[in-house]
């Protein structure tokens, strides 16, 4: 059976791996009927590449069943999003961060179903083609599918241990969900049934032995599982993402499973966590500056001004790095309209924080300043050219909306009320959204109110352009004679791309700069004079002197690109963990606390503050 013959359904929605286990079918008609599902013994089900391909499918059906838990703990503990009056009992204990063993959302267990899928699927390409562990021999599809196994894997313990703070090592030999909970619930070691030793030229010359294999229990923290598996992406891999578009010539397969681009991703995301920026830069210029495809992943005009939202609408390879794909039409859907919707028949159960957006209606443009900085105190705006607040290409009308009557308010009427607000009449600005809900819409975006069935965008480009400004914020290397700083580089990817200079053929934007906001004046500025201007009517209300303090000069620059973050990759389940990893790096839990408690009503705000000091309280205790 041909692969372009299961092109419309991007991943098979297997269960658990047990041994191995495959839909038979008559026809490619019948491929996806339950109804056909059987166990088979591995040598009669492992003999043709499409099998081994269709069980990796599996595994990506499997990552599906994690996107809502990715959101929500990944966006709900932050300062983005909060609850509603409709929340349940679920979500109000991720939100008050007292969370219970019995949360669905806390529940390890699904990343566990995944660990142990991938366990059992490497296990068989080991066994079958144990050419994949051989650096010598020529790449091909089963290397390339291995990859891919090896890749979720990592990023399954990756995403585990931030959860939870530590994790319980997985053996490979537990390839089933049933075993791996056997393990967990053991008191302190686990009896395996078998051990099987597998012979240097493959499975026949294997060796079993019926000998019982005692696992213990070993818990890996965050610095642990990065070193381990950053090892095995960067030694076991030779080649990683069978590359579809051959059979099927649709590119967009291609960033619907794991490949070299998400593979640096994940890998520069991972020692950018540990603090290694050296390795993280590595991996992450690997994506954006030496890309063989043409600087795909640079940031030019395909995704300019308006034209932003349409990174939410399908795929695309300049854009998207690795996506989980969903489809209607496939009964392949997600509950993110139901979370977020107020529109019947969704329960409107988070939605955005006051925090959230006003970042993007007090970021202002085309504006101009009339700068002193021998007398800084006398800078002002000009009001010849006072600017024009709100952004809307990335916020308005796609990240979050209005809704009155499940009915959109209209944006004439949303920078109408930004004016008001601009000469003080906060009154008359409410009047216009009275009784309005506002909501996360990137998720609902042109989406019918029954589709359910967006995309969840795991790496993209504009955010490894920002990962990278994070790193360039920090990095310094010795020259001998004077230290490198690369803060400039930082400036350049956010604002406007210039840092590329000749090493790209292509129109370069940066982050803020093709959506409008990268220019001299409503670009990030960042120097020894910064001055501070009111979010509503942008006159300057007075400045920061950092002068002499380069320090000083790099936080204040890391702040300005984590309220990019909040513009730009807002509820796409990243923002939590870069809180934790600033206040991290900067030894200052306050930061995360204060940030996220500001959310809080003032009742409850002292109370999370508090807590959050503890850089405990920051993971869901489960394994305790």
């Amino acid at each position: 059976m041909k692969m372009q013959n299961i092109r419309q359904h991007k991943y098979l929605l297997f269960g658990n791996l047990i041994v191995a286990m495959l839909f038979l079918f008559p026809s490619c008609d019948d491929y996806f009927n339950p109804d056909q599902e059987i166990y088979i013994t591995e040598d009669k089900l492992l003999n043709d590449w499409n099998e081994y391909r269709a069980l990796e499918m599996g595994l990506y059906g499997l990552q599906q069943n994690l996107a809502e838990q990715l959101i929500v703990l990944g966006e709900l503990r932050a300062d983005l999003l909060t609850i509603t009056d409709n929340a349940d009992a679920d979500l109000v204990e991720i939100y008050n961060f007292t969370v219970s063993k019995n949360n669905k959302y806390a529940s390890p267990e699904n990343f566990f179903k995944l660990i142990a899928a991938t366990n059992n699927f490497i296990r068989l390409i080991e066994k079958y083609h144990p050419e994949v562990k051989d650096p010598s021999a020529t790449v091909n599809n089963y290397d390339r599918v291995y990859g891919e196994a090896l890749c979720m894997r990592a990023w399954a313990y990756f995403n585990v241990v931030r959860i939870y703070g530590k994790v319980p090592f997985i053996h490979e030999s537990l390839t089933n969900i049933d075993e791996v909970q056997r393990f967990l619930n053991s008191s302190q070691s686990y009896v395996d049934s078998i051990d099987i030793i597998f012979g240097r030229d493959g499975y026949n010359n294997d060796t079993v032995y019926n000998n019982p294999v005692v696992l213990e229990k070993q818990y890996y923290d965050t610095d642990l599982i990065i070193d381990y598996f950053t090892d095995e992406l960067e030694n076991k891999i030779k080649a990683v993402g069978v590359d579809h578009s051959i059979n099927n010539n649709d590119q967009s397969w291609n960033i619907t499973i794991w490949n070299p681009f998400a593979m640096h991703s994940l890998l520069g995301l991972m020692y950018l966590t540990k603090g290694d920026l050296s390795k993280a830069a590595h991996h992450f210029e690997e994506i954006i500056y030496f890309s063989s495809e043409v600087y795909r992943y640079q940031l030019d005009e395909s995704f300019a001004n308006s034209n932003w939202k349409s990174i939410f609408n399908g795929l695309d390879q300049k854009e998207h790095i690795f996506t989980i794909w969903f489809g209607k039409s496939f009964s392949q859907q997600n509950h993110f309209q139901r979370l977020f919707e107020s529109r019947q028949p969704h329960d409107y159960m988070l939605k955005p924080s006051k925090k959230a957006i006003y970042n993007w209606e007090t970021i202002w443009d085309d504006y101009e300043l009339l700068i002193n900085d021998a007398i800084p105190s006398r800078t002002e705006l000009n009001l010849l050219k006072p600017g024009i607040p709100g952004d809307f290409s990335r916020g308005y009308g796609v990240s979050y909306s209005y809704l009155q009557n499940g009915i959109a308010v209209e944006d004439s009427l949303i920078r109408k009320m930004l004016f008001l607000k601009s000469v003080g009449d906060f009154r008359s600005a409410e009047l216009l959204i009275e009784n309005a809900d506002t909501v996360v819409w990137k998720y609902s975006w042109n989406k019918e109110v029954f589709d359910q069935d967006a995309n969840l965008i795991l790496y993209r480009a504009a955010g490894v352009h920002l990962w990278l400004a994070e790193v360039y914020t920090w990095w310094a290397f010795d020259r001998g004679n004077f230290v490198s700083t690369f803060t400039q580089n930082a400036l350049n990817l956010v604002n406007n791309g210039s840092n590329y200079g000749t090493q790209s053929n292509l129109p370069q934007k940066g982050v803020r700069g093709r959506v409008g906001f990268g220019g001299q004046w409503d670009g990030i500025k960042v120097g020894n004079i910064n001055y501070l201007q009111d979010p509503y009517n942008n006159e300057v209300v007075g400045y920061i002197d950092l002068t002499g303090n380069f320090e000083g000069i790099q936080l204040y620059l890391e702040d300005q690109i984590m309220d990019e973050k909040a513009r730009e990759l807002a509820w796409e389940g990243e923002r939590f963990y870069d809180l934790m990893r600033v206040a991290k790096r900067r030894n200052d839990p306050s930061f995360l606390a204060s940030r996220v408690s500001e959310k809080y009503p003032s009742g409850k705000r002292e109370e999370i503050y508090n807590y959050l000091l503890n850089e405990q309280n920051w993971y869901i205790n489960y394994f305790e």
